[in-house]
């Protein structure tokens, strides 16, 4: 895992919107020679910027930019949480998060929730959201609290 896991859609589009807004079939950018893709959770597919056909990419000024974000259910799974975190708004946490939809994916932005928080992680590290008596803190483990009930374990 990245050190820098809110990072990992920096470069890239959702192949989702650029399909729609071209108005091309779904597995059109297999056939791009220069397109770079990146699959999360075998289903979410995302193009790298720059690596769409010269013919296409008048289309980038269009994209919704993602810096930042991650699809919620690879969220979750990257946190080891349930998803019900980042999907029902009665859950104490879902006010933390900043949302976005594209093309009916909803993303939450995990960077700014890293920051107001001031949760740090080293690269290879594990990470895990849940409630306090859920948590296992280790030794060599760095605990984060964020409300009275919740708290982030980041495992080095």
């Amino acid at each position: 895992m990245s050190s820098l896991i809110h990072h990992t859609l920096n470069d890239y589009w959702l192949w989702k919107e650029i399909r729609t807004k071209l108005g091309v079939s779904n597995p059109a950018y297999r056939y791009w020679r220069e397109a770079r893709d990146l699959k999360l959770n075998n289903k979410y597919v995302f193009l790298q910027k720059q690596s769409l056909p010269e013919r296409y990419r008048h289309i980038e000024t269009e994209l919704t930019d993602l810096s930042g974000f991650l699809p919620t259910r690879y969220a979750s799974d990257v946190l080891h949480t349930d998803d019900h975190i980042f999907t029902y708004d009665r859950m104490k946490l879902h006010g933390s998060f900043e949302y976005k939809y594209v093309e009916d994916v909803k993303f939450v932005n995990l960077k700014r929730f890293f920051a107001e928080h001031g949760i740090r992680v080293q690269k290879g590290s594990m990470l895990h959201l849940g409630r306090l008596q859920e948590l296992e803190v280790t030794p060599d483990s760095l605990f984060y609290r964020i409300t009275d009930d919740y708290g982030v374990v980041v495992y080095n």
